[in-house]
């Protein structure tokens, strides 16, 4: 192996560092001090000093090693040409002052080659050289904190004792689910957050957590985990794991649906506690999985409004006010019209049954796209040509509101064809053909393609020529006009006939609406409800319907749609997104 010399500018600092050492201890050399004193008191009194019959280093290092073992320094006695200080420390009778002229003397070892006069080996009695200035690279403050910024005045043991005078109100201090309520507000979590902590303390597999097991856990999640996203997901995530998969937000849910005084109506319908369950777990990923992985990590979770929604839920009894995530309106919703497509009520659609969506509006070549496997998460189902439910939560949110990061991405991927990123005009005339015979079955005259792309380059103003990005199309915040124009009709048209100056005064106050999807919703469960009750119904509704009261309502000879609500024979089996998505998307 080389040995390979450092450059001059790294030795420099280190020899001068050297250099001052070894003149430090010269200097505090007694024999040297009193030389030093003796000349001082010569030149006071005017006398003159001969320098030139006196060599310093010759005569101070060897007062030096007299009594050192093993000296460095050998001489010859014909090399002395000075009178040496000897074993005293007298002045010498020449009184000349130490000078480093003759310093360089050389001694011929056996070998021939000269010999290096060295210091003694005894420490000088000078403060240690100041230690070299780290590298900038050290200096840098840390600024990565993958489980959150810790506090600096954490009272770790406060926490502890809040917990610790909550068990002890419990019989043996074991606390059950039903006191693990008053264990999460000790622990300054919010209510929801009991199941959780009653889990990871090992309470689901004996029934109940001792006080020892518990503050042994959250002392350590407390230690390690510094924020709410963290100390979430590390109270849900499997052992060894830092992300959250679908299963696991399951207890947490369960726990959502048999507490929480909005869903009072739901407990006696427990078949349909899966359903809205799946619900509510892919509107999660739909919202918080920014990186399309199935792997919810503390990083997403910190940038979602999940943790507050989840706050939330112990302070708004109406669940229907949880619009992003909890509502059972919203549920309702998707789960009928689910429902309609599902003509065998296995809780799997194919083809046929989603081209049914809205009067067959979506082109075929787009549903083709879905089920290639572009945006589906079951891939076993996917090999059968089928969709889950939980897959078509993605579809329909993504569908009726194109305007979010999420659904243009989840369009995006359909329209792409290559996969390569940017849409070519090759792609967009792929889709454009069939809108065209879809406009003309419905008697209108479709644009020529060269016409469509030149207005669809004006709203998009894509920053490369010839091709159009994700990044062109959540720029212009105008992604849901163009996607329509391409493979849904009915919307396409919709869009054609509006007033031009309506479309800026959404963009103007955009934010402060409903989204389209909450619009969506709010309309179709006001129709579903109409139907369903035969349209005696409210304008307001105190108490959401629920499949149990259809039920009741048919017996009192209601007309109810009876097929929105029957049970499949096999339980839903619908498994986890394993789909391996590449990182392309922003």
């Amino acid at each position: 192996m080389l040995d390979i010399m450092p450059s001059p500018q790294v030795l420099q600092p280190v020899v001068k560092l050297k250099v001052d050492e070894l003149y430090l201890t010269w200097l505090s050399d007694p024999s040297t001090q009193s030389v030093l004193k003796n000349y001082l008191s010569l030149i006071k009194s005017g006398q003159s000093i001969d320098l030139g019959n006196v060599d310093a280093s010759d005569s101070v290092f060897s007062e030096n090693n007299n009594g050192s073992k093993g000296s460095l320094c050998h001489k010859t006695h014909a090399d002395r040409r000075t009178t040496s200080l000897g074993a005293s420390s007298s002045p010498p009778p020449s009184h000349t002052l130490p000078s480093g002229s003759s310093s360089n003397a050389r001694v011929t070892g056996p070998n021939g080659r000269a010999l290096r006069k060295s210091v003694s080996s005894k420490k000088a009695q000078v403060k240690a050289p100041p230690p070299v200035a780290p590298v900038l690279s050290e200096s840098i403050p840390k600024f990565y904190f993958p489980l959150g910024r810790p506090q600096a005045n954490l009272n770790v043991d406060g926490l502890i004792s809040k917990v610790e005078t909550i068990f002890a109100q419990f019989p043996g201090e074991r606390a059950s689910i039903e006191d693990m309520g008053q264990v999460a507000k000790a622990c300054e979590c919010p209510l929801f957050w009991k199941v959780p902590l009653f889990n990871a303390a090992g309470g689901d597999r004996t029934g109940s957590v001792s006080v020892h097991k518990f503050v042994a856990m959250w002392r350590k999640t407390v230690q390690t985990c510094h924020d709410a996203a963290a100390k979430f997901v590390h109270l849900l995530a499997r052992p060894g794991c830092n992300y959250l998969e679908q299963e696991d937000l399951i207890p947490f849910l369960q726990d959502v649906v048999d507490t929480h005084s909005g869903l009072n109506f739901l407990k006696e319908a427990s078949e349909f506690h899966a359903r809205y369950i799946t619900t509510v777990i892919q509107r999660i990923f739909y919202n918080v999985n920014r990186s399309w992985t199935g792997r919810i990590t503390c990083s997403e979770l910190r940038k979602s409004n999940l943790l507050q929604n989840v706050a939330l839920l112990d302070q708004v009894d109406n669940i229907n006010q949880m619009t992003e995530f909890f509502s059972y309106e919203h549920f309702y919703v998707i789960y009928c019209k689910f429902w309609e497509l599902d003509t065998d009520h296995d809780l799997f659609i194919d083809q046929r049954d989603l081209a049914r969506h809205n009067d067959q509006t979506i082109s075929n070549k787009m549903i083709e796209r879905i089920f290639s496997g572009t945006v589906t998460r079951d891939r076993r189902v996917h090999r059968e040509g089928r969709m889950s439910y939980g897959d078509y939560v993605w579809f329909i949110i993504s569908e009726e509101d194109k305007k979010t990061d999420t659904s243009m991405e989840y369009w995006f991927r359909c329209m792409d064809l290559d996969g390569d990123g940017v849409l070519s005009m090759y792609e967009l005339e792929f889709f454009y053909e069939e809108q065209c015979l879809k406009l003309e079955a419905l008697g209108v005259e479709p644009l020529p393609f060269e016409d469509c792309l030149c207005q669809m380059l004006d709203l998009v103003k894509p920053e490369a020529e010839g091709h159009i990005t994700l990044r062109d199309l959540k720029r212009c915040k105008m992604g849901h006009v163009f996607f329509d124009t391409f493979f849904n009709v009915e919307k396409y048209l919709c869009h054609e006939q509006r007033d031009p100056f309506s479309v800026v005064r959404e963009l103007e106050t955009e934010g402060q609406e409903m989204s389209d999807w909450e619009k969506y919703a709010a309309e179709e469960y006001d129709h579903l409800v109409a139907e369903a009750t035969g349209d005696q119904c409210n304008e307001t509704y105190e108490n959401p319907p629920s499949p149990l009261g259809q039920h009741i309502s048919t017996e009192l000879g209601l007309r109810a749609k009876k097929h929105f609500f029957e049970f499949p024979t096999a339980p839903c089996n619908l498994e986890l997104g394993d789909y391996k998505y590449e990182e392309d998307f922003e």
